[in-house]
Parts: C-alpha cells; sequence; structure tokens
C-alpha cells in the first residue's frame, strides 16, 4: 500500500530566508524619502509576513490612504534598490537547503510554499537559491487577502490534493501559526525568525532546521 501524500507548506522571510536587514532598511529608505517618521526594527519585524499594504497600515495605522499607496510603492522601489546592491540580500537559514533535499527525495511529502511576498519577489528568490522545481505549489500575497486568513493553505492544500490532516505549516511568526490554526492545519514554529514565538500555541517549536524531519516523522505517525 502506497503511503499517502503529505504537504509540507513553508513561509519564506523568517524561515527559510534571513531578509531582514533589508526588509528593515527599504522600510526606513521608503519612509524617509516620503518625509514620514521612521519606524524603529522592532516595529518592521512585528510586521514581516503580512501582506505589503496591511503591514504598512500597522505601522501608520492613522495615515490617509494616499499615505499608505504612496509607502507601499516607495517601499517597493527601495527594497528593488537594496536587492541590486547586495547579492547576499537573503541567505538561507543554515541547514534550510539541506532539509529542502532531503524532504524533496521523498515521493509522498509534497513541499509548498505560503508567504506574504510577492510572486515576482518570491520567483527572485527562487532564482537566487536554485530552489525551482522543489515547491508543488506556491502562494503570494497576490493571490491571497493577507495572513492569518487561511486562504494560502486552503489553496495549497487543493492544489496538492492531500487531506487537511495530512498539511503541515512552518513559519516564524504569530501571523503564520494563526494562518494555520484558522486552515486546521499543523503549526510548526521556527526559533531564528523574527518573532518570539513561545507563547502563541504552535504544535512544535523548532531551534534548528535539522529537527524539522523528526518532527514531522512524529506528527505522520500520530494522525496514521
Amino acid at each position: 500500500m502506497m503511503p499517502r501524500p503529505r504537504l509540507v507548506i513553508f513561509d519564506v522571510d523568517g524561515t527559510l530566508v534571513d531578509s531582514q536587514h533589508t526588509i528593515v532598511a527599504a522600510m526606513q529608505n521608503a519612509f524617509s524619502s516620503l518625509d514620514q517618521p521612521l519606524p524603529d526594527r522592532d516595529a518592521v519585524l512585528s510586521i514581516v509576513g503580512l501582506s505589503l499594504d496591511h503591514a504598512i497600515r500597522q505601522l501608520v495605522p492613522d495615515a490617509e490612504q494616499d499615505t499608505v499607496a504612496a509607502l507601499v510603492e516607495a517601499y517597493k522601489a527601495a527594497f528593488m534598490t537594496e536587492r541590486k546592491g547586495n547579492r547576499d540580500y537573503a541567505p538561507l537559514y543554515p541547514g534550510a537547503a539541506d532539509v529542502l533535499t532531503y524532504l524533496s527525495e521523498h515521493p509522498e511529502t509534497l513541499i509548498g510554499i505560503a508567504t506574504g511576498k510577492s510572486r515576482r519577489g518570491l520567483l527572485h528568490m527562487l532564482d537566487t537559491h536554485d530552489l525551482h522545481g522543489r515547491f508543488v505549489t506556491f502562494q503570494t500575497a497576490d493571490d491571497h487577502p493577507s495572513k492569518p486568513h487561511p486562504s494560502m493553505i486552503h489553496t495549497a492544500i487543493a492544489e496538492a490534493g492531500v487531506d487537511t490532516d495530512d498539511a503541515v505549516m512552518i513559519g516564524d511568526t504569530s501571523f503564520d501559526i494563526q494562518m494555520a490554526r484558522n486552515a486546521g492545519v499543523h503549526a510548526i514554529g521556527v526559533s531564528w525568525g523574527y518573532h518570539d514565538l513561545s507563547a502563541v500555541g504552535a504544535d512544535h517549536l523548532l531551534q534548528h532546521f535539522n529537527e524539522l524531519p523528526g518532527t514531522l516523522e512524529k506528527i505522520w505517525a500520530v494522525s496514521e
């Protein structure tokens, strides 16, 4: 009897790649270009994972919509500039490449992405790290409501053709964990990202990428 397929969905920023320096610099440059008070580093990292318009709205909750829209465009331009000037703008976290290779070698394990990045930004990241062909589904902010809405996970599950009980979401922010909860899938947090997940109720909290295969085996064993 063939094992049933399982889906492992990854967040990107703060989970697979460390892009915090580029994100903070681009956000501060965007605010500076429009003479807006600069958000501090902690404020910027607190909104990583949200779709860009939602993220900036949280940084300037009282701003007019025209100001929010202008900041969104300014951030996009600043991020592109930061990215062009730094080839290593978003390195993979230690162990990420090895774990993705390990999971890819198991035909019953499917890999997906659910990210607040744009599709263009995601494709650039996949190009940079030669990760094309690893993922059977990827969901971006271009096509879905912002996290923690479960739309990304629901669509990933449908495209992969797996049951909800056979899907896992892995992320570094409270938005990822809440999205998993909203979608009814297992939630795995990582300790190396941008939010403190010690009190958000993830099913498991990883300290290093190499813990992921064993954690998945425990989850699948319970759901058999």
